[in-house]
């Protein structure tokens, strides 16, 4: 059985390492027609468990897969982990590692402990809800509220709402429920040398620009995004053990606190008309990266 799986492994770890080349994609060919023409949400939500590979992030944020992902235990000194139920616990060995310094940090600075939402799924690739990006394995949402001195049930953990921090009227926080410390905590984030972007809601960025104070420059990793209201997103650059990982453009220069705010406080992203285009249909197994195929495809 062991020597089945060792084979199992090599064999995979091996596709996985191809870069999108002629072999990879012949590699994916055998694949059937009516499956890589399948939603690939579909088919990556119902993977409960990582393969046993060799960790690897593959494609872009918003379209590839994770293999080798381990787990934040849902419980740890200074994190509690959110929405059990999802099984989204998941990531590259990087970001379970960051997360589990962040929140080590966090403690010095006055934050009691991280309460942690979404990563990935055990094999990453698009989730059914809630999400466009996180499929690789390398992003995280953290709730802007702070861990409780308590242990959560499973059932708190399903039902607690985090709290919005901003203001009614989208313009600003919500200053009953914003602090300085909030500032401190994706202060602190944003300082970890693997950190690539961490999203916010405009307003939030607004107020991270007033409280920074003379220590600027790590507001340029730190992004205006549409709802990011309860949580931030963290998101870390691309291991280097992980080549078919595709990054993302670094952030323009400067902190992004000046007229480039505007966009988001106007009345038509504050206020957004219907949508009169359809929606997009969702990725196929065939728009991932052929080397994902063998993650939906192998029990």
């Amino acid at each position: 059985m062991w020597l089945v799986l060792a084979l199992l492994a090599a064999g995979l770890g091996h596709a996985l390492a191809q870069e999108s080349s002629t072999r990879g994609e012949k590699s994916g060919a055998s694949v059937d027609a009516t499956l890589l023409s399948r939603p690939a949400k579909e088919l990556f939500s119902r993977q409960t468990k990582p393969l046993p590979l060799a960790a690897r992030s593959i494609g872009f944020y918003s379209q590839g897969c994770l293999a080798g992902a381990v787990a934040l235990p849902i419980n740890g000194a200074t994190w509690q982990v959110m929405r059990l139920s999802r099984n989204r616990n998941w990531g590259h060995p990087t970001l379970i590692a960051f997360l589990e310094r962040l929140a080590a940090k966090a403690k010095k600075i006055g934050w009691n402990g991280l309460l942690v939402g979404d990563l990935s799924q055990p094999r990453g690739g698009p989730m059914p809800s809630g999400h466009n990006s996180h499929q690789v394995g390398l992003d995280a949402d953290i709730w802007f509220t702070p861990m409780p001195s308590r242990k959560l049930s499973r059932e708190q953990r399903e039902d607690v709402s985090a709290v919005d921090m901003v203001r009614e009227d989208r313009l600003d926080v919500d200053p009953e429920v914003w602090t300085h410390e909030r500032t401190e905590l994706i202060r602190t984030a944003a300082r970890e040398p693997e950190v690539e972007r961490i999203f916010v809601n405009a307003a939030i960025k607004k107020a991270l620009c007033r409280e920074a104070g003379e220590d600027r420059d790590w507001l340029a990793k730190v992004r205006p995004w549409s709802g990011h209201d309860h949580h931030f997103h963290v998101r870390i650059l691309c291991p280097a053990d992980s080549p078919q990982c595709k990054p993302q453009p670094p952030p323009e220069p400067g902190d992004g606190c000046g007229h480039e705010l505007d966009y988001w406080f106007s009345d038509a992203v504050i206020h957004p008309a219907p949508p009169t285009e359809p929606p997009k249909p969702p990725l196929t197994l065939a728009e991932l990266p052929a080397a994902c195929r063998a993650l939906v495809t192998t029990p």
